[in-house]
């Protein structure tokens, strides 16, 4: 008998621990909880949830992390699903936002407002120095608009953003977006807010209905 529908898609996860002034970093505890999440509530139709990772908040204290996870969980999809079929997603933290943020670009820049996690603070570096200036972006192969719809049309306070900073959630999303040019899978970033915003339930419900949502653009 065929394969009955599309093959499946693959979504790896990754979010940060502490960094400063955020002491509970929210993106901890949503990686971390995902997969039992996702046991209770039952994966989407079509959706294989693969690796879960949480990263330290620190440029390139995490770039080589990255890296060592992308690579190895490059190696296991092959098994599994063409590389089309696989998407990375990374959740960062906002403290100041009042909704969720699906993010449609990084860029070519670390500028640090404050020290990160291993006491590196960069001004105006290029992240990928081979890509050229501190100016150039790359942008995720993802509806980001399509994207942000459906889950509004969910219930959620979500909007699309053009900027993911220069501090370190925008230096792993570069990092991420070049990898899957070179690799043909998808990346895409999301910013939330902390708990004390949107309650923990409501952003692992997020998580879950963001799985769904992608599976049916992928």
């Amino acid at each position: 008998m065929g394969s009955e529908g599309p093959p499946a898609v693959t979504i790896h996860v990754t979010g940060f621990k502490k960094f400063h002034g955020v002491a509970e970093n929210p993106t901890e505890t949503i990686v971390n909880n995902l997969k039992d999440y996702m046991k209770k509530r039952g994966l989407p139709k079509g959706v294989i949830l693969g690796s879960c990772n949480v990263l330290e908040t620190a440029g390139q204290g995490a770039a080589l992390p990255l890296y060592q996870t992308l690579q190895s969980s490059l190696s296991r999809d092959a098994n599994d699903a063409s590389p089309a079929r696989v998407i990375w997603v990374h959740f960062g933290v906002n403290s100041g936002a009042t909704r969720f943020a699906i993010e449609s670009q990084a860029v070519n820049e670390a500028t640090f407002r404050c020290p990160d996690e291993m006491g590196w603070k960069p001004q105006k570096v290029p992240i990928i120095p081979a890509d050229g200036g501190i100016s150039r972006t790359r942008e995720t192969s993802l509806p980001v608009e399509e994207i942000t719809r459906s889950l509004a049309k969910m219930g959620y306070e979500v909007m699309t953003s053009d900027d993911a900073g220069r501090f370190v959630c925008n230096y792993v999303y570069y990092h991420s977006l070049r990898f899957a040019e070179q690799n043909g899978i998808k990346s895409l970033f999301v910013h939330v807010p902390l708990f004390f915003t949107i309650d923990e339930e409501t952003q692992m419900q997020f998580a879950a209905s963001l799985l769904e949502v992608l599976a049916s653009y992928c």
